[in-house]
């Protein structure tokens, strides 16, 4: 799924990301830590990578594997 950064705390690595449907969804700094990023930007179109209960795993650009 792919969502847009709506906020960034690079302090904390954590944010909060609004999808495509509108939906706002946190993301915790170890998802941030997954990714592999140094640093995101506030409009940024991200990947979302979500488990089973739906909490966001990991955050990555469009154009990573």
């Amino acid at each position: 799924m792919q969502g847009t950064v709506a906020s960034y705390d690079a302090q904390t690595r954590s944010g909060l990301l609004l999808l495509d449907d509108g939906t706002e969804l946190p993301f915790p700094t170890r998802a941030f830590d997954a990714s592999g990023l140094r640093l995101l930007r506030l409009g940024q179109r991200v990947r979302v990578e979500t488990d089973e209960q739906g909490a966001v795993t990991r955050v990555t650009l469009p154009t990573m594997a």
